[in-house]
């Protein structure tokens, strides 16, 4: 396994959603359960070079 430095990891969670690092600190179980599962999500998708989205794709509402 190769060792990720701390500025990398430092860059790979200020990318990650706004809500899961806050998350992390409800009291509910489960929303911090996804929190944490989000980050680390987030922290496998930059590491492995999953490409971000496409910048120029339009957001459609749910």
């Amino acid at each position: 396994m190769e060792r990720i430095e701390r500025q990398e990891l430092s860059a790979i969670l200020l990318a990650a959603p706004g809500w899961a690092p806050v998350g992390l600190t409800m009291p509910d179980k489960h929303m911090r359960e996804r929190a944490a599962d989000t980050l680390a999500a987030t922290i496998i998708e930059k590491l492995e070079g999953v490409p971000a989205p496409d910048i120029n794709q339009l957001r459609l509402p749910l």
